[in-house]
């Protein structure tokens, strides 16, 4: 017995078996890509989908982000039924398409609909980067542009949020063209003197970070968001130069002046709340 008390602890650590690691249901924690802390995911969804460790701000869903920004029960989707087609009939894309409806349960890259954010009534829209990595099709411009149309129409407010790898390839040109569109109906509301506020988050690139992204009366970005048009090994071939280490970051841009706010994602719905309010009266008059 006096023999067990004293005998020397193993140096070594055990290795879960393969069958120890298949009984832990997929999906229970997620890695932090910033500072590799292991995370809850039910605890990460909790904070907002942004580690407690480092601020990292994960991506959302579409429906995440409506829920945590609207006001209980009252968010109205718009243009449920649209859906993209294959008008250059571009190899495998109806089928990356149906995946990606199967996947996310939407039928578009963006969700927009009308809603009310501590009482105020405002028009949403909220891209969503699980579809086709929030590129912008001819359906997606089309809802942004409708819902920008209703916002004028019912002289709301109009809040976007933006995440997307740009403009859709599969679409060629009838993608870019939602470049003009959607600037176009987002100048409509500028003439008749409503609100629209764009909000970028990770990533926001491409076509739409140089079209709706940034044509904000007020841009706001979240912590990280890395936001641009062409990527960093372009840029810096064609400027031949090497660029900064924060480049194309909302903190970078926020800098040098293209951003009028960073908001971390626990404070987006009362910093959106007050904008709100402080434009309450110019929207009213």
């Amino acid at each position: 017995m006096l023999r067990d008390l004293f005998r020397k602890q193993k140096k070594y650590a055990t290795i879960p078996s393969e069958q120890v690691k298949k009984d832990i249901p997929e999906g229970i924690m997620q890695k932090c890509p910033k500072c590799r802390e292991i995370l809850i995911t039910k605890e990460l969804e909790k904070n907002l989908n942004v580690c407690k460790a480092c601020d990292y701000h994960f991506s959302m869903s579409a429906w995440e982000r409506i829920e945590s920004l609207v006001d209980t029960g009252c968010f109205v989707e718009y243009d449920q039924d649209l859906q993209s087609e294959d008008p250059l009939q571009f190899p495998g894309y109806r089928n990356k398409l149906q995946k990606d409806m199967e996947k996310t349960k939407l039928n578009e890259a963006v969700v927009t609909g009308e809603g009310y954010i501590g009482g105020y009534p405002v028009v949403l829209g909220v891209m969503d980067s699980r579809f086709r990595m929030g590129s912008m099709g001819s359906v997606a411009g089309e809802k942004i542009a409708r819902a920008a149309e209703k916002a004028v129409q019912k002289r709301f407010p109009f809040i976007l949020f933006a995440a997307s790898g740009g403009a859709r390839m599969q679409e060629g040109v009838l993608s870019l063209m939602q470049m003009a569109k959607t600037s176009a109906a987002l100048q409509k509301m500028n003439r008749h003197r409503l609100l629209f506020v764009s909000v970028l988050t990770n990533p926001t690139t491409g076509g739409v970070s140089a079209s709706f992204a940034s044509l904000g009366d007020i841009n706001i970005a979240e912590p990280g968001a890395l936001i641009g048009f062409a990527g960093r090994r372009v840029i810096e071939q064609t400027v031949r130069q090497k660029l900064p280490d924060d480049f194309q970051t909302a903190e970078f841009l926020l800098k040098h002046g293209q951003l009028d706010q960073v908001v971390p994602r626990s404070k987006m719905r009362e910093t959106l709340i007050r904008i709100l309010d402080i434009h309450a009266d110019r929207r009213e008059a």
